[in-house]
C-alpha cells in the first residue's frame, strides 16, 4: 500500500480513537459527567464514519441524523466537536464527488442538522446574529473545503497525466530518431558498401568462368576470395537488416524449418479470422540466408494481415510460395471483392516495400476483377 491511501485510512479510523479521548477529556468528577446517550451516539457516529467510507452519501446523512439529539444533550468542553463529525462527512463528499447533486444533498441535510441543533440549544437564539454565523460557518466551511480538496486532486491529476504525456512523447521522439539514424546508417552502408561488395562478387565469378582450366592455385584463390566476399556480403546484409528492424535480434535466429511454421502460423491466423486460405509452399526450398529469411517471413505475414483489415472474408485467399526468375516469389491473392486499398492501412507497404529494396527485391500491389494482389520478389542473391 502506498503512503497516500495509508495516511487517508489512518484519517478514516481516527475518529475511533479520537472520539473516546474526547469524551473521557470533558469527564470531570463531581461536576460534570458525559451522558451514556451521549456516549452511545457519538461512539455509533465515530464507527459510521470510520467504516462508511464506501457510501459517502449515506454515511454523511446518518452523520447529520446523529447530531440532531447530540446536540440537544448537554455536553460540555471537547466532547461538543463530537457532532462535527457530520461536518468532515460533508467534506468527503465534496471532495471525493463528481456529482453535485450528491454535495447538494448532504450539505442541506447538514444545514437542516445545524438548524436543529441550534433551535434545540437552550443556551441558543435561532435568530441572533452568533447562530447565524454558527450556521453558515458550519454549512460553508465543509463544503469549501471539501470542494478545494478536489480540486487540488484533480489539479494533481492533470499535472501526472501531463508528465506522462511528456515522457511518452520524450520517448517516441528519442526513438523516432534512433530509428531515423538506424536507416540512415543502413542506407548508407548499401550505397557505400554493399554495392561494391556485390561487384566484386560478381566481378570474380566472372573471372573464374574465365581462367576456367589456368593454374589450380590461381584458381583456389579467386574461390577463396569470391567465397569470403560472399560472407561478407551476407554479413552486410545482415547488418542492414539489423539496423533497419530493432527486433531482428529476436528473429534473427530463426531456423530454416522454424521459417515455415512461422509461414504456417500466420496462415492458422486467417483462417481463424474466418478467411479459406489456399496454400502451396514449396517447403524444398533451401539455402535462405538469415535476412531473407526474415524478410520471406514479414513479408508474408504483413500480406495475410492486409487481407484480414481490407478483404472480405467471403471470397478465399491464395498464398504461393515458390522458387521462379532465379530467386524466391510470394503471391497472395485475395478473392473477397475490392474494398479499400491495401495502401490506405498504414505503413505496412511501405514496409514491405523498403525490406525488398534493402536486398535487391521488388513488389507489387495491384487490384484485379474480385480483390487484390500482392506480389514480392527475392533474388537469387539474398538466398
Amino acid at each position: 500500500m502506498s503512503r497516500r491511501p495509508r495516511v487517508g485510512l489512518a484519517l478514516r479510523l481516527a475518529p475511533l480513537l479520537l472520539v473516546p479521548v474526547l469524551l473521557a477529556a470533558s469527564t470531570f468528577p463531581g461536576e460534570f459527567r458525559v451522558s451514556l446517550e451521549y456516549w452511545v451516539l457519538s461512539c455509533c457516529a465515530a464507527v459510521i464514519f470510520a467504516f462508511g467510507g464506501r457510501w459517502p452519501v449515506a454515511t454523511s446523512l446518518v452523520l447529520s441524523v446523529l447530531a440532531v439529539p447530540m446536540f440537544a444533550a448537554e455536553a460540555w468542553g471537547l466532547s461538543e466537536l463530537v457532532p462535527y463529525l457530520g461536518a468532515l462527512a460533508v467534506a468527503d463528499v465534496a471532495a471525493r464527488s463528481d456529482r453535485d447533486r450528491d454535495i447538494a444533498l448532504v450539505a442541506v441535510g447538514w444545514l437542516i442538522a445545524l438548524v436543529l441543533g441550534v433551535t434545540l440549544d437552550q443556551h441558543a437564539e435561532l435568530w441572533s446574529a452568533a447562530s447565524a454565523v454558527t450556521i453558515l460557518a458550519g454549512i460553508g466551511l465543509p463544503v469549501l473545503f471539501g470542494l478545494y480538496l478536489r480540486g487540488q486532486a484533480r489539479l494533481a491529476g492533470t499535472y501526472r497525466q501531463l508528465a506522462e504525456d511528456a515522457e511518452l512523447r520524450r520517448a517516441a521522439a528519442e526513438s523516432a530518431v534512433r530509428l531515423q539514424e538506424r536507416s540512415a546508417m543502413a542506407r548508407e552502408l548499401h550505397d557505400l558498401v554493399a554495392h561494391h561488395m556485390a561487384s566484386i562478387v560478381l566481378r570474380v565469378g566472372v573471372a573464374e568462368h574465365v581462367l576456367d582450366g589456368a593454374d589450380p592455385r590461381v584458381a583456389a584463390v579467386l574461390d577463396d576470395v569470391h567465397r569470403t566476399a560472399a560472407d561478407a556480403l551476407s554479413d552486410i546484409r545482415r547488418l542492414q537488416a539489423a539496423l533497419r528492424d530493432p527486433v531482428l535480434s529476436e528473429v534473427a535466429t530463426i531456423e530454416p524449418d522454424a521459417l515455415w511454421k512461422e509461414i504456417d502460423a500466420a496462415v492458422e491466423r486467417t483462417r481463424a479470422a474466418n478467411f479459406t486460405v489456399e496454400d502451396h509452399i514449396d517447403r524444398d526450398i533451401v539455402g535462405l540466408d538469415t535476412v531473407a529469411r526474415l524478410t520471406l517471413l514479414r513479408v508474408t505475414q504483413e500480406a495475410l494481415t492486409n487481407v484480414m483489415k481490407h478483404a472480405d472474408a467471403s471470397g478465399p485467399v491464395q498464398l504461393t510460395i515458390d522458387r521462379r526468375d532465379g530467386g524466391v516469389g510470394v503471391l497472395v491473392v485475395s478473392f473477397g471483392g475490392r474494398g479499400s486499398s491495401p495502401k490506405t492501412g498504414g505503413n505496412g507497404i511501405i514496409g514491405m516495400t523498403e525490406r525488398l529494396s534493402l536486398i535487391g527485391g521488388r513488389l507489387d500491389v495491384r487490384p484485379t476483377e474480385r480483390g487484390w494482389e500482392v506480389e514480392a520478389w527475392l533474388p537469387q542473391s539474398a538466398c
